[in-house]
Parts: structure tokens; C-alpha cells; sequence
């Protein structure tokens, strides 16, 4: 992520119609990567649980936006104090920004970038939901995203992407979010679900996805609305390295999508739709903290290994124990420390920085820094979130009841179904087409399994 640069006031930039356009579709393209996730993740529940999975990313979009309005901008992205938080009283409520006003460096408004980063800000929470499927209070849920965000995202995407935030400074390279994103929300997912516990069944009951077109959908709308979620992040286009990045965004996620798949077919025997979105998404994870930095050769490298090792990591839960629905912590976590250590061996030097990687000749010291950046943010949201998570569990309750997870979520939480069959036909007949009782409560189960 392209930060603050100071400039003599000759040299002092003027407002680029054509950044700030380009900026705002970018900012577009991120925000619908939001509803993408949540069809992504309400494909993969069951479908008594498809609308609250959706509702889990959509609140969101409440939720952070007005809360990035009120203090979170201030937060992330103010005047530093003591590397670890922003503060700038003009931006609190965006109440003292003038319309025209730079955002200081660069050749767009303030306004502009605060709508940028709200959008990274909103789909970061949303990326948790889905390792806690099926079992947690939609009003737990909203108190959680509120807490969150203010307790761990503001601060770290100031640790990361702030001016004189601590891992700014010490060298840290994190493009579009490895760290402040992905990391953050796998690491937090992992936090969450070690206090909640497992689903009733976990490793007992089947729970397949009951919509893949459903998956692909979501997975097709993230690949999209991600070439603005990266190429976006340098604000700009005027040095050729947004499209860099979006060249290396694509080709990551083919090959990360291809590897998955290759390993998928050895392990497995089958090349399943689920493993190529899934597989895409993680090229995707990966390639966002390292493509502003490596080749696109690097970005093939970057990705194959994304989807092979993150492919392996999803098993990692029964292995080990712990209920990651919808394989967050193997995704998002997995793929945001690989993406964020191979730019110490994948940089080149030559394009968002001189920093360059191990196999370009610059040693270990980049890896070094990479892996300060990692394990900070993944031991900071970890231990965080399971104590906001624990608080919430002791006080209002995380979880809902067994007995309603096992009827459906969607019905207590949301007095809804997904899917309402009372009319499949429609139409009038003039002769009776009664349904026998057994029938109807055989077609139920179903649907609700």
C-alpha cells in the first residue's frame, strides 16, 4: 500500500482527474468483493445456514462504514503517536476535510482515499465469518465486527500502512493486505473458534456445500473486484507499478487455481469445482502482500506454491482439532504468511521498491523484515480476538443453542429460509395434485438437510 511521501511545495502534486476516476472504480470494484464473499461463503454452508453466512459479510457493510466515518480513518490512517495509533481530530466524522484537499503525496483527494480504505476495512471482518458457520448470534456477531475493528484492524492497518507506523518503518512490504487483511482475519478466525468450540456433528456429519454455482459465483466476483483491491492499492497509475500489479494478480491466481487442482487430482482423483475456487482465492491471498515487488514469473512461482501448500493446510483442522468452517484459517492465514515471506525471495528490486529478495541478490534482510511484519500481526489478532471472543461468550453468549443449530440458523436468527420451494410450478391445474403426507415430510428433510 502506497503511503505518504513528503514533497517541497514546488514539487507539491496537483489533483489528476484521471488517478482520482480510476481510484473510485477501484474503491467500487473492492466493495463488491464484499457481497462476492458472501455468495462464495453462502454456497459453501448448508443451506439451512446460507442466509446468515450472507448476512455475516453483508452487516458488515454497516457496521465498518460508519464506524471508519466516526474514528476508524482517524485511527488507521492520522498523525502517528508512538508508532502504534493514528489520531487526527479533522478526520473524525471526515468533518474537516475539504473537498479538494490531497491526500498528502499523491495526486488524489482525501476523500478518495478514505473511501478506499474503508472498503479494505469492511471486507476484512467479513473474511472471519466464515470459519464460524453455522453456530454464532447474529447480535454477538455485530458486537464482535464493532470491537474488532476498533481494537485490531484500525490499529494494525496503522502498524502496516500508516505513516511512522511501526512496521512502516521498520521496512515491511504489504501491498495490498497479506498482513493487515488476510493474516489478520485468519489469525482472528483461528482466535474465535478456539473459545466457541466445534459445530454439533464436526467430523461426524456430513456438510457440503449446497450451492457450488453458488461458490463459483462468489469466487468469479472476488477475482474481479480484486485487480481493484491490488492494482488500486499504489493510488495511482502513474509509474507503470498498478499495472504490474494487476498483471501479477492475474497470473497468481491461474496458477495458484491450477496447482490446487493438480494436487487435488494426485490426492484425491478428482478435479472438483469447490478445489478451483478455492485454489483462485488463494493465489489471490497470496499474490496481494508480494505483486507489487516480483516479476511475473515470480507471481507463477508465488502462486503455485499458494495453492499447493494452502490445499494442504485445509486438512490441517482435522488434524489438529479445531472447527474452520469454511477453511479460513488455510486460506486467508496460510496464504497471507506465504505471500507476505516469499517477497524476501521473490523481489525483484526493480519495481514498487529497491528492497530485493533473497534470489535477486539482497540477502536475507527483506525475509528477516517480512517475518517481523507476520508474526507480530498473527500473534496481535490471535490473542486479541479470543479475548473479545471470550468476553462476548461470558456476557451475551457467542453461540446459539444446539437445538437451533441443529433446526437451521437461518430460521431463529433471521425468520428465513434461502430457498421457498410452497411455489415450484405455479400456475393453477383444474385436477387435484394432493401430495401424500410421508412425501411431503420426506421433501422437507431434505430440504433442510
Amino acid at each position: 500500500m502506497a503511503s505518504a511521501i513528503t514533497t517541497l511545495a514546488a514539487d507539491a502534486p496537483t489533483l489528476s482527474a484521471a488517478n482520482t476516476g480510476f481510484m473510485l472504480i477501484c474503491s467500487a470494484l473492492v466493495m463488491l468483493m464484499t457481497p462476492g464473499l458472501a455468495f462464495f461463503y453462502g454456497g459453501m454452508v448448508r443451506v439451512k445456514s446460507s442466509l446468515n453466512m450472507l448476512m455475516m459479510s453483508f452487516i458488515s457493510l454497516g457496521i465498518v462504514t460508519i464506524l471508519w466515518v466516526l474514528y476508524g480513518f482517524s485511527l488507521a490512517f492520522g498523525a502517528d503517536s508512538g508508532s502504534l495509533i493514528g489520531w487526527t481530530s479533522d478526520y473524525v466524522g471526515l468533518s474537516g476535510i475539504g473537498v479538494t484537499e490531497l491526500w498528502d503525496g499523491y495526486t488524489i483527494p482525501v476523500y478518495v482515499f478514505a473511501v478506499f480504505q474503508l472498503m479494505f476495512a469492511v471486507i476484512t471482518p467479513a473474511l472471519i465469518s466464515g470459519a464460524l458457520a453455522d453456530r454464532v448470534k447474529f447480535g454477538a456477531w455485530a458486537l464482535f465486527i464493532t470491537l474488532w475493528v476498533t481494537v485490531v484492524y484500525f490499529p494494525v492497518a496503522h502498524w502496516v500502512w500508516g505513516a511512522g507506523g511501526w512496521l512502516f518503518e521498520l521496512g515491511v512490504i504489504d501491498f495490498a493486505g497479506g498482513t493487515a487483511v488476510h493474516i489478520n482475519a485468519g489469525a482472528a478466525a483461528l482466535g474465535v473458534i478456539l473459545v466457541i468450540g466445534k459445530r454439533v456433528g464436526f467430523k461426524k456429519d456430513p456438510m457440503r456445500p449446497h450451492s457450488l454455482p453458488l461458490v463459483m459465483l462468489g469466487a468469479g466476483l472476488l477475482w474481479f473486484g480484486w485487480f481493484g483491491f491490488n492494482a488500486g492499492s499504489w493510488l495511482g497509475n502513474d509509474d507503470g507499478v498498478g499495472a504490474v500489479m494487476f498483471v501479477n494478480t492475474q497470473v497468481a491466481t491461474a496458477a495458484a487455481m491450477l496447482a490446487w487442482l493438480g494436487y487435488e487430482k494426485l490426492r484425491h482423483g478428482s478435479f472438483t469445482t469447490l478445489g478451483a475456487a478455492s485454489g483462485a482465492v488463494a493465489g489471490l491471498v497470496a499474490i496481494t502482500p508480494s505483486g507489487g515487488s516480483c516479476s511475473p514469473l515470480g507471481a507463477i512461482a508465488i502462486g503455485a506454491i499458494a495453492g499447493v501448500v494452502c490445499a494442504m493446510a485445509v486438512g490441517l483442522k482435522y488434524k489438529f482439532g479445531y472447527d474452520d468452517s469454511l477453511d479460513v484459517v488455510g486460506v486467508h492465514l496460510v496464504g497471507g504468511v506465504i505471500g507476505s515471506l516469499l517477497v524476501g525471495l521473490f523481489a525483484t528490486g526493480g519495481v514498487q521498491s529497491d528492497a530485493a529478495g533473497l534470489f535477486y541478490g539482497g540477502g536475507l534482510e527483506q525475509l528477516g523484515k517480512q517475518a517481523v511484519g507476520v508474526f507480530a500481526v498473527l500473534a496481535y489478532s490471535l490473542v486479541a480476538s479470543a479475548v473479545l471472543a471470550l468476553l462476548l461468550d461470558k456476557t451475551i453468549g457467542m453461540r446459539v443453542p444446539e437445538d437451533d443449530e441443529v433446526s437451521g440458523i437461518d430460521q431463529v436468527e433471521h425468520a428465513e429460509t434461502a430457498y421457498d420451494f410452497s411455489g415450484a410450478g405455479g400456475g393453477s391445474s383444474s385436477r387435484s395434485t394432493a401430495v401424500p403426507a410421508s412425501s411431503t415430510a420426506a421433501a422437507s428433510k431434505k430440504v433442510d438437510a
